[in-house]
């Protein structure tokens, strides 16, 4: 009998792409997600599947699953500082209630459960590059805080969760990803310089430009999150991409993939973004033998070509905008 696997945020860019390595693995994979930033075209391939399933629902509400349940990963959030810092309360409802409402699913099903952390929990670092042992500095009450503190408590309850009522968990702490599938209009470096070359526009570097980030392909992500998963190991794990560079070098990378003749200009650096971003993958390479095999030129080239070939309407989409329920 196949493995059944839940994923949460399924329609997003990394919820997706994990339903696919699930489906490839296997397993019977249900897709969850309130597409309030996930988009059904990134799953629209897998509905003809007869092990895929989805079910349209909010996980800060009741989550009912009938049947047997062996996995969950728990992936849904908004993660660009675009979509929330414009939906804070839903962000962090989704990492407290949300994630409160999957242990207790793990708990009723006996289910192994991964959940999606984040480099945020770090902050704006003091120590380079970042270990697990970490604890981070980060602004609880700055525009950040929001996603931050939310990935915070996330891993606090599922900790708590594994602690007392002994559930199965594991905790992932990714590292800026890119790839196939990511909005062009989601607000991060990567698409953001694509989009911006793409419309003949100049590159925006926010500061000065010396500021790091370390840039890791889906696919080398999504391995790492599938082997963390299939381990014995429940404290947080980085997966991400240690090599490292700056945003004002990788403008120029971009510049020269797509041959563009735009300016790079600068604009004022936005508050509490973060002035360095590194993993320390040891425990990762230790125990889950993996590292990223994907080099940043090839990668690249791929996500490049992706949103090359999207329909040209898709480059001038605004960020989406949320409607508040005062």
């Amino acid at each position: 009998m196949k493995k059944r696997v839940l994923i949460t945020g399924a329609a997003g860019f990394l919820g997706s792409h994990l339903c696919d390595k699930f489906i490839n693995e296997g397993y019977k994979v249900i897709g969850m997600d309130n597409l309030i930033t996930g988009d059904l075209k990134n799953l629209e391939h897998l509905f003809p599947n007869p092990d895929f399933e989805f079910y349209h629902h909010d996980i800060t509400k009741y989550i009912h699953i009938s049947g047997q349940l062996d996995y969950i990963l728990h992936f849904a959030s908004p993660a660009s500082p675009i979509d929330y810092l414009k939906i804070p309360i839903q962000t962090l409802k989704v990492g407290a209630m949300g994630t409160h409402n999957c242990l207790g699913l793990a708990k009723d099903k006996k289910a192994r459960m991964l959940v999606a952390s984040t480099s945020e929990v770090y902050g704006d670092p003091l120590v380079h590059p970042q270990t697990e042992e970490y604890w981070g500095n980060v602004n609880p009450v700055g525009p950040r805080g929001v996603y931050d503190e939310a990935k915070r408590y996330m891993e606090s309850i599922t900790m708590a969760y594994h602690s007392f009522h002994q559930v199965d968990t594991r905790i992932v702490r990714i590292f800026n990803t890119y790839g196939p599938r990511m909005r062009l209009n989601d607000g991060r470096a990567l698409p953001a310089f694509i989009g911006q070359a793409l419309r003949g526009e100049d590159i925006t570097v926010f500061g000065d430009g010396s500021q790091t980030r370390s840039f890791c392909f889906v696919a080398d992500l999504i391995e790492g999150i599938y082997r963390l998963l299939l381990s014995d190991y429940p404290l947080p794990v980085n997966i991400g991409n240690p090599n490292e560079i700056s945003l004002k070098d990788f403008a120029e990378e971009v510049l020269a993939l797509t041959g563009n003749r735009v300016k790079i200009i600068y604009k004022p650096l936005p508050v509490d973004d973060p002035k360095q971003r590194q993993p320390d993958i040891t425990k990762a390479k230790n125990l889950l033998d993996w590292e990223p095999k994907v080099s940043r030129k090839e990668g690249l080239a791929i996500t490049y070509d992706y949103f090359k070939n999207l329909p040209p309407e898709e480059w001038h989409k605004q960020p989406k905008e949320f409607i508040s329920n005062k």
